[in-house]
């Protein structure tokens, strides 16, 4: 029974001690001078233990200093020199990592990470981190550039961009220049960013950047040149064009002279698909002629059936007797005409006349003599 005890309180001091809060963090840490870095250090919350105080501190030429605390009153930055420039993250819980900014050569040095928990009995746990933190200056590196989304052709109007981008110590400086004629270059901005609101033809041309920084020694470094292409309204117009169907004609022909064999080819201009529009104003006017004709053919039946239908014509030999005629009574026509040769049979000494004066009356009468049709 003696053995038995004894392995259980050893499992139990095991699990007791491996339930305790514990930090995790690096050995070293390496920061660009300028620049920013990290120093991690984090636990896993154990229950029953609640944090108390979080300190960082840095150990330079055989002296301590503590940068940062937070306790029940808050944070508080204890070195004016890191005043502005470290932080800790909060309402995060298990994170103490401490954030350095515009690192300096001299926060090279020892960090540790401290952190007091108290448990339910009211005792204290401490714990410790130590990270070494190594400040180097890094020269830029040779940069590269990016365009924009739309590439490096686009049309005359368009807007675009081209940004220079280098690794290294910051600041970085960059410069763009635009090649000339005779291997010059024209300085045209000493800006990361080369930019154009609405480009013009003449931008096209090929273009280059530089950085440096201080940590380089004066060392520049140039980026490999890159050609910007802006096309006009009219060659853009031309492309799409020929994108949608351009059609162009190319055909050869050989003849026999008088000199010899010729060979002639000829080389038809591209045709461009005509347009909808001209297939509606074909069928437009193709509607008006056929209209007129159907009101032309339609007039002439008009004319046809009014020829067509019976005319008659009324004849008198003598205005007098027109004269003597009631308004209100119709005489027919060939009763007048039977009278009137009937009073000239009763009196033909009387009525006689020359052959050519009858023969001009008996035509007269012919044409004036009707019937119905």
């Amino acid at each position: 029974m003696g053995e038995v005890g004894w392995i259980v309180v050893f499992v139990m001091t095991f699990i007791s001690c491996n339930a305790l809060p514990d930090l995790s963090g690096v050995h070293q840490v390496t920061g660009t001078w300028m620049g920013s870095t990290t120093v991690p250090c984090t636990y896993v919350s154990s229950e029953g233990f609640t944090q108390q105080t979080l300190s960082w501190s840095v150990e330079r030429d055989s002296s301590i200093s503590t940068i940062f605390r937070r306790d029940g009153s808050g944070d508080h930055i204890l070195l004016a020199k890191f005043r502005g420039r470290v932080s800790v993250p909060k309402n995060s819980p298990g994170d103490a990592s401490l954030l350095i900014e515009n690192l300096e050569m001299p926060d090279n040095g020892h960090y540790t990470c401290q952190v007091i928990w108290r448990s339910r009995d009211n005792s204290l746990i401490t714990r410790e981190v130590t990270t070494t933190v190594k400040v180097v200056k890094v020269a830029a590196t040779k940069p590269i550039i990016r365009a924009g989304e739309p590439g490096l052709t686009l049309p005359a109007g368009a807007s675009t961009s081209l940004t220079c981008e280098a690794r290294g110590s910051p600041p970085i400086s960059y410069r763009w220049f635009r090649s000339a004629p005779a291997g010059r270059a024209e300085l045209l901005s000493t800006a990361a960013e080369l930019a154009w609101p609405s480009l013009r033809p003449s931008d096209s041309g090929t273009y280059f950047c530089e950085a440096e920084n201080r940590a380089g020694a004066g060392a520049v470094q140039r980026s490999d040149a890159v050609q910007l292409t802006v096309t006009d309204l009219l060659t853009t117009t031309a492309a799409l064009q020929r994108n949608v169907g351009t059609i162009g004609g190319h055909h050869s022909t050989t003849g026999q002279g008088e000199s010899g064999d010729r060979e002639h080819t000829v080389t038809g201009s591209p045709r461009v698909a005509p347009s909808p529009l001209l297939y509606g104003l074909a069928a437009a006017l193709g509607g008006a002629a056929l209209g007129a004709l159907l009101a032309a053919a339609l007039s002439w039946w008009r004319r046809r059936r009014r020829k067509e239908e019976p005319l008659y014509a009324v004849a008198f030999h003598s205005t007098a007797d027109v004269a003597l005629l009631p308004t209100e009574v119709e005489v027919p026509v060939k009763c007048q005409h039977e009278e009137m040769r009937s009073n000239a049979e009763k009196n033909p000494m009387k009525d006689r006349k020359s052959p050519e004066y009858e023969n001009l009356v008996t035509a007269m009468e012919s044409q004036y003599e009707t019937e119905g049709i």
